[in-house]
């Protein structure tokens, strides 16, 4: 990483939400958190991460539904999201990559292995692609 990124990270489940923090933490990120949609979604809005981590389950706002109004605001449409959810049959996929997300991770995770996935998301260079 060549400078620290912003990470929204997005979860209902207190224990989840600390240990992505922790992990990102650790790699040199900047890190933000959410325990309900709307929450995340105003943050998103607000502080423009680098990158959201968003479970799909949530009160208030699902993860799904975040994702969409992300992608239809001009000013967040082209932030990578990353699902990280327990929903993991085939169609879960399908909706989660349809919605617009960069990244699809089910639970049970490794924390190590979802911080190099979405350095390397960050670090991609879609212009020359």
């Amino acid at each position: 990483m060549t400078r620290p990124y912003t990470v929204l990270v997005a979860d209902d489940d207190p224990d989840i939400l600390e240990l992505v923090e922790l992990n990102f933490m650790l790699e040199g990120f900047d890190v933000l958190t959410a325990a309900d949609g709307r929450e995340a979604e105003a943050m998103a809005r607000l502080k423009r991460p680098d990158v959201v981590v968003l479970d799909i389950m949530m009160p208030e706002r699902d993860g799904l539904d975040v994702l969409t109004s992300l992608r239809a605001d001009p000013s967040t449409r082209d932030i990578p999201v990353v699902l990280l959810t327990a929903k993991s049959t085939n169609a879960e996929v399908l909706e989660g990559w349809r919605a617009g997300a960069a990244g699809y991770t089910t639970k049970p995770f490794d924390p190590g292995e979802l911080v190099r996935y979405v350095t390397q998301l960050l670090s991609w260079d879609y212009a020359t692609y």
